[in-house]
This record gives C-alpha cells, sequence and structure tokens, in this order.
C-alpha cells in the first residue's frame, strides 16, 4: 500500500478489505459475512420488521438478531446468513470461476 501525509499526517490507501488492513485471519470471509449483514440490515429496512418479525423470519433467535445489528456475527455461518437473506426474499447466486493467481479469493457482489 502507498503511503502520503496529509496535512502531517501519515495516510496510506486501504485494500479495500478493512479486515485484511487489520491483519485480521479469514479477511476474505469477514468481507463476505459483513456484507451479508448489510443486506439483512437493508432488507429489514425495506421491509419494516422489527429484530423479532425478522428473527421468526429468518429462523433464528431475537438476540441473534441483535447481535447482527450491533456486527457481531461471529456466531454465524456464511451459509446460515445466506438462508437468512433467502427467508427475506432475497435469492443468492454463487459464481465459480478458475482464479489468474494460484490461490484464489471470495468476492461478495451485490445486485
Amino acid at each position: 500500500m502507498k503511503k502520503r501525509v496529509i496535512e502531517g499526517v501519515e495516510v496510506q490507501r486501504g485494500s479495500g478489505n478493512v479486515f485484511a488492513d487489520l491483519g485480521l485471519p479469514d479477511a476474505d470471509k469477514l468481507k463476505i459475512k459483513s456484507g451479508l449483514v448489510i443486506e439483512i440490515r437493508k432488507a429489514m429496512r425495506r421491509l419494516g420488521l422489527t429484530q423479532q418479525e425478522a428473527a421468526k423470519r429468518m429462523g433464528v433467535t431475537q438476540p441473534k438478531v441483535s447481535d447482527m445489528m450491533r456486527g457481531d456475527f461471529s456466531n454465524l455461518s456464511e451459509r446460515k446468513l445466506m438462508d437468512c437473506l433467502n427467508r427475506l426474499g432475497y435469492d443468492i447466486e454463487i459464481k465459480v470461476k478458475p482464479a489468474s493467481n494460484p490461490v484464489g479469493h471470495l468476492m461478495l457482489a451485490v445486485a
């Protein structure tokens, strides 16, 4: 990453994945999970659902919805988050293609 100084402060351009920039393990998975949770929040707002109503519709407990809304999704898998979105009226499409590098990466694209 390229560094530069702005108004006396050293600034570094991010990689596009804050979890990787923080050096967290499984940064790609964390980015995907956070993107899925963002879409769940949008769906709840669009549908006008309370946490209790959303929990019932998604098949999880209200405390798990509360955790999600606070950014704690460590106890939920990517698959479970995708299931929640399905239950909120979203289609999910998984696209697999050969990687240009020896090791591929995970990416979430939202339409």
